[in-house]
């Protein structure tokens, strides 16, 4: 059955945090001030975000209970008018999808709480102790372009008519030729190549509804 895609970023979009940098929070603050560098610079299309992926989680070694705090913070920061967004989606025939450079162990959480089934974001290893044993390096979102290669897959899975994205980063900018609708979100980044770029530009969700028509 042909179906309408709404494609949502998840860190400083659906929550307020960015997981990877509340990852390295929790090492201290030199090793914050380094990936937060790092994150920064991928998210304004400064570098390409394969240059960092791997590094950042190589400085942090996150473990199986990091992974599991942070899908605590996002709910605990999550965008306070998204719950009600994602249910009208719903309502209005619209099948959210959360995708992410994000990790799935942490974004699992957040997904049960705001009701979306789908994720696709970069699973995390760990050995049997909890200890970091690596992550999903064929994902595409752990490199530039990736996400429009997930958006072109599950437009094909779900047989779409009608796709939307929204996003804070360049790399959800990227889906903008692929979508029929790019929104950019501004609540908690406002990204000056994004927001010029967007065909909308959001702050809240709940200008969200409006665009799901």
């Amino acid at each position: 059955m042909p179906n309408r895609l709404l494609f949502l970023d998840c860190d400083a979009t659906l929550s307020a945090i960015e997981g990877i940098d509340e990852l390295a929070r929790r090492r201290g603050p030199s090793v914050l001030a380094e990936v937060a560098a790092m994150t920064q610079a991928a998210m304004d299309g400064r570098i390409p975000v394969e240059q960092v992926f791997g590094r950042r989680l190589e400085i942090i070694q996150p473990t199986a209970a990091d992974a599991a705090a942070i899908g605590t913070m996002y709910i605990a920061n999550v965008e306070p008018d998204a719950k009600a967004a994602i249910a009208f989606a719903r309502d209005a025939g619209w099948t959210p999808v959360i995708l992410s450079a994000g990790y799935t162990q942490s974004i699992e959480p957040l997904a049960a709480y705001l009701g979306i089934d789908r994720i696709e974001a970069v699973t995390l290893r760990f050995n049997a102790a909890g200890a970091y044993a690596g992550f999903d390096r064929d994902f595409a979102t752990t490199r530039s372009g990736g996400k429009p290669v997930r958006v072109a897959a599950l437009k094909r899975e779900f047989n779409s008519i009608r796709t939307i994205m929204v996003g804070d980063g360049v790399s959800d900018l990227e889906t903008k030729p692929v979508v029929d609708l790019f929104v950019g979100f501004g609540r908690y980044v406002e990204r000056a190549r994004v927001r010029d770029e967007s065909e909308k530009f959001i702050r809240s969700f709940l200008e969200l509804r409006p665009l799901l028509a």
